[in-house]
């Protein structure tokens, strides 16, 4: 099975085009449409992170969790 990839646009009617010279006219074809809009940076900043996270496991004692899990684990 042969992949495409061009760049087209949805019309207003929601028709897509295909390109002139491909080989698919009369072709039973699977369509997948990726939107090519770029998503909002999601990057999280280093002050926000901080404000989400910070004390996330202040009143744990990690060092005796991991003792703990190790100790289950290879019992």
């Amino acid at each position: 099975m042969k992949a495409y990839k061009f760049k087209t646009k949805v019309s207003e009617k929601g028709t897509i085009r295909i390109p002139d010279d491909s080989d698919l006219r009369n072709q039973e074809v699977e369509v997948i449409v990726i939107s090519s809009e770029k998503e909002k940076d999601s990057k999280m900043k280093a002050s926000e992170f901080v404000n989400k996270w910070a004390g996330f496991l202040s009143d744990e004692d990690t060092d005796k969790a991991k003792q703990d899990y190790l100790t289950e684990k290879y019992r």
